[in-house]
């Protein structure tokens, strides 16, 4: 993470204890530069966090509304690098980033959620999306969540991708108008679409992730059972897993909001420190390597 050392992360409203243990933690680790921005008064290490001599800055800000305008518009100006969610109404500091004067939301992107999971036995991380965003993708939608993660994966050092669009059957049928969408997905990535990826669906997810189950099944697969990034047929299927691989797995969890001119920490306030600490390590290493970010137009 040397290389997002100089990176700026912009913290809305850094009230809450695990917020400000995450940021701290980074602070103290060297691996980016922290931007407090918020009422001073309710940051309860502030003393703490400002001994970080350089790294540690406090941006004034007296209502949420102004505090998400502020970190969005250091964004714009080339003075951070990443928004991190803190104790805040979500649709607040959505408001500010998706305002079509002065948010951003380039022209013609999709904001939505892409998360890391480490699931145990699996030795690699695996990516997925949507998990927090939109309730019901469209064709549209779903062709530019795929590219969103697949310049995650290569981010991460996957070369070529191994996408899965999960469904519940293999099935391709006229009376399922979401296995017709995964058909043109195939088409447009097969195209070259989205680079050297390969892109196969609709699959359970066991046959997406055990090549075993492949084989019970009958199904061949070019992914072969070794998906790197998962595409959910709808939101309640996505946010189900991520709870799934949290409280049932135990498994270490980061996610981030793609789309937008910068990557977005957006943690559930029942997230604890360590979780807000991997999903900012997570954003900060996305706008370190994947291509874009600091170089999106606004207008």
């Amino acid at each position: 993470m040397k290389e997002s050392g100089g990176r700026c992360v912009a913290v809305v409203c850094p009230y809450d204890a695990a917020t400000q243990e995450a940021v701290c933690r980074a602070a103290a680790e060297g691996i980016a530069r922290v931007a407090l921005v918020g009422e001073a008064a309710r940051i309860s290490r502030l003393d703490e966090l400002l001994a970080f001599s350089g790294r540690v800055t406090l941006v004034p800000a007296t209502t949420p509304e102004e505090a998400a305008s502020v970190a969005v518009r250091m964004v714009r100006q080339g003075e951070a690098d990443v928004v991190m969610k803190g104790l805040l109404n979500t649709d607040t500091l959505l408001h500010a980033i998706l305002d079509k004067a002065c948010g951003l939301l380039p022209p013609g992107r999709v904001l939505t959620h892409v998360m890391a999971a480490e699931l145990p036995g699996f030795g690699r991380l695996l990516f997925a999306s949507d998990v927090a965003v939109i309730p019901q993708p469209t064709l549209d939608q779903r062709w530019a969540i795929l590219g969103y993660g697949a310049a995650v994966c290569r981010a991460f050092g996957i070369g070529h991708p191994r996408m899965a669009l999960l469904h519940y059957s293999e099935k391709v049928s006229e009376r399922v108008p979401l296995t017709l969408d995964y058909r043109e997905l195939i088409r447009r990535a097969d195209a070259g679409g989205l680079g050297d990826v390969t892109v196969d669906g609709p699959l359970d997810l066991r046959c997406a992730l055990d090549v075993a189950s492949e084989r019970i099944k009958g199904i061949e697969s070019p992914l072969g059972g070794e998906a790197d990034f998962l595409h959910f047929p709808d939101l309640e299927a996505g946010n189900l897993f991520y709870k799934a691989t949290t409280l049932l797995c135990r498994a270490p969890v980061a996610g981030m909001l793609a789309g937008a001119a910068c990557p977005v920490v957006l943690s559930s306030r029942s997230d604890g420190a360590g979780d807000k600490y991997l999903s900012l390590v997570f954003a900060l290493f996305a706008a370190a390597r994947m291509e874009g970010y600091g170089r999106v137009s606004l207008s």
